[in-house]
């Protein structure tokens, strides 16, 4: 296991799967299944072509999400599973009003599901995605000095600078889908790579060289790899534009397991590490720890058991702190 910063760790635990288990937890969850297939949303219109923002992949296998909306009555209900069903990818929405939760299925990325949700003039945090064990988290954050100087945080935020998040979740045993979103940075075309390690005690400078992933490819990944010998922890590019934005949803020959813990790093192209160039910690490179987080059905808290705050009061903690 590579190395990585407990604080970054527990930066995550409002993503991170709860260790609870036992066969009450598991019956709770079966019952809410039960519930969501009872309680199907209105069915997803023929057509329709909203425009989406960003560098979105070609995804071919549908996937599960699971969001905490906040909802109040089947008018609710109904307004977000329609803006839902204008985004392409959407196959299936299902609600539990009386938990507020919001299951869908389809391909299109968590970053574009919160988005549409979101202009609904309602709020969105994704509860788990993928399943058990098939999801992880990386929240991208600025490690330069100047910068963070002049920075001053919230009371009780972190001291850095959040830029950027990237959510992944795995759908077969050899496909990982990458949904990276960055703000606030120069406007630009950046390269997202997983890096050797994820020792963050020098920012990126730490991190090592690109994830060669040689000693965990198996023989799903290896029939998808197109070059055995190449690093597999280069990702691919995203555009960022005039605003700071951009985002980007790929899909990668590995498994969510062999991503845990190193760094998932985002820097300017116009650094050529094939020509020798090493990362700096400047002020458009972000970098973070990948770690696990919930899977649907995975996460069930309401209420933290470390702070006492509810799911959205954790919410408008975390936005303060520059989170997406």
């Amino acid at each position: 296991m590579p190395p990585y910063t407990a604080r970054h760790i527990i930066s995550i635990s409002s993503l991170a799967l709860a260790g609870f288990g036992g066969a009450y937890l598991w019956q709770q969850r079966q019952q809410k299944r039960n519930y969501f297939q009872s309680q199907s949303s209105p069915a997803a219109p023929k057509s329709s072509t909203p425009k989406i923002a960003g560098n979105m992949a070609s995804i071919t296998t549908p996937f599960q999400t699971l969001f905490a909306v906040p909802m109040h009555c089947e008018s609710c209900v109904n307004d977000v599973s329609s803006a839902l069903y204008k985004l392409p990818g959407i196959t299936k929405v299902e609600a539990n009003l009386q938990d507020q939760l919001l299951t869908i299925e389809g391909t299109a990325a968590p970053s574009a599901i919160v988005d549409t949700i979101q202009s609904t003039g309602r709020d969105a945090i994704l509860r788990g995605s993928g399943g058990s064990h098939g999801a992880a988290v990386s929240i991208l954050e600025t490690y330069h000095k100047p910068t963070l100087d002049k920075f001053v945080p919230a009371p009780g935020a972190s001291d850095r600078m959040v830029r950027g998040l990237a959510r992944m979740v795995q759908v077969n045993n050899s496909t990982t889908l990458v949904d990276l979103t960055l703000r606030g940075i120069a406007p630009g075309t950046y390269r997202a790579t997983i890096r050797e390690f994820g020792d963050l005690a020098r920012g990126v400078e730490s991190a090592g060289p690109v994830w060669s992933g040689a000693a965990t490819l198996t023989a799903d990944t290896k029939a998808q790899v197109s070059d055995p010998n190449a690093p597999r922890g280069v990702l691919g590019t995203v555009e960022v534009n005039k605003d700071g934005h951009g985002s980007v949803f790929l899909s990668h020959p590995f498994q969510i397991w062999e991503l845990i813990g190193h760094a998932l790093a985002v820097a300017p192209v116009s650094v050529d590490e094939s020509k020798g160039s090493a990362l700096e910690n400047d002020e458009n490179t972000v970098v973070g720890v990948i770690a696990r987080s919930a899977g649907v059905w995975d996460n069930d808290k309401t209420v933290c058991s470390c702070t006492g705050k509810t799911l959205w009061e954790e919410r408008k903690d975390e936005v303060k702190k520059g989170m997406l």
